[in-house]
């Protein structure tokens, strides 16, 4: 028997999430773990469940991600990306409330890279005049 599952890859930062949804009642598995195992702050697990909250589709679908690279919120932001993603696929009349909610945009910010001669990407050395 074939299960509908809907993929999505979300990124933010340096982390990647691979998220499956599946239809279902609200499970909401992260790495193998619980969400609310994985992620300590309340915040990082509102963010990632934005999409599902604003669509109203949270007890329809459960959740399953792999997300690796970065810290914890870049993973709760490419989860959220990869959520949207998803549902896109799942139900296209979904895209501009996703779209107005700015879910869709990937956010192109990222850690400027070091520069030769400086400390940190802008931080030069102390400077001493003797």
């Amino acid at each position: 028997m074939a299960v509908t599952q809907y993929w999505g890859t979300g990124r933010r930062k340096t982390s990647v999430a691979r998220v499956r949804l599946i239809p279902g009642n609200g499970k909401f598995i992260v790495n193998d773990k619980d969400i609310d195992e994985y992620f300590d702050f309340e915040t990082l697990k509102t963010i990632a469940r934005e999409p599902l909250v604003i669509t109203e589709q949270l007890d329809k679908f459960d959740v399953l991600v792999n997300v690796q690279g970065g810290g914890f919120t870049g993973q709760a932001g490419a989860i959220k990306h990869g959520i949207a993603r998803a549902l896109i696929k799942a139900d296209p009349e979904l895209r501009p409330i996703l779209k107005k909610a700015g879910h869709l945009t990937r956010d192109p910010r990222m850690k400027e890279r070091k520069k030769y001669g400086l400390k940190k990407a802008r931080r030069a050395p102390q400077f001493s005049k003797r």
